[in-house]
């Protein structure tokens, strides 16, 4: 286990400049290089302190910026066309960095990393992720998955997506005796 300090909120773990006891893996391989720790020894620890109530202006700082955002950005909706089966299945999936591009066209400037998304959506539908633009302010966004623009407005609107239609008994038979005629 390594003993580290908080730079930042880090969900499910702590504080700004709680000391916290993690596993090596996830110090060195998420907390260290993204800057959200650092190793808890006796000259960290010092300059910690020193530099505590401008780290703290500065998060201050970086949050009100991050919270006026979210008030611009309020009930922020994204469109993303796909291809997809007849039962609604996608062709592939929607990750983070998909969600990121559509936010970026939609006027709010993200990296994939802040899109929360607990997995890719593999649906067509509206789907709500939350993006965290501080550690401490995290806006939901609206998916709306989609085959095409217009699909996209009627599944806004609330209606269901129009499903390709089930052939029915007379086409079933003029294909066969098309297809018999071919023959």
């Amino acid at each position: 286990m390594i003993d580290l300090i908080l730079m930042q909120r880090v969900d499910k773990l702590g504080q700004m400049g709680d000391r916290v006891t993690v596993k090596p893996g996830y110090a060195r391989n998420f907390l260290l290089p993204l800057g959200k720790a650092i190793r808890a020894n006796k000259a960290n620890l010092e300059k910690f302190e020193e530099n505590r109530a401008q780290l703290e202006a500065q998060n201050l700082k970086r949050r009100e910026e991050a919270e006026r955002v979210a008030e611009r950005v309020e009930n922020m909706s994204v469109i993303i066309i796909r291809q997809a089966g007849e039962s609604g299945s996608l062709y592939g999936s929607v990750s983070g960095r998909d969600i990121a591009d559509a936010c970026k066209e939609g006027g709010l400037t993200v990296n994939r990393q802040q899109v929360l998304l607990e997995e890719p959506i593999k649906t067509l539908g509206l789907t709500t992720i939350r993006v965290e633009l501080h550690p401490e302010v995290v806006i939901p966004v609206i998916v709306n998955v989609a085959r095409s623009v217009e699909e996209a407005a009627r599944q806004a609107r609330g209606e269901e997506p129009i499903r390709e239609e089930e052939p029915t008994l007379e086409a079933e038979l003029a294909a066969e005796l098309g297809a018999a005629a071919r023959d």
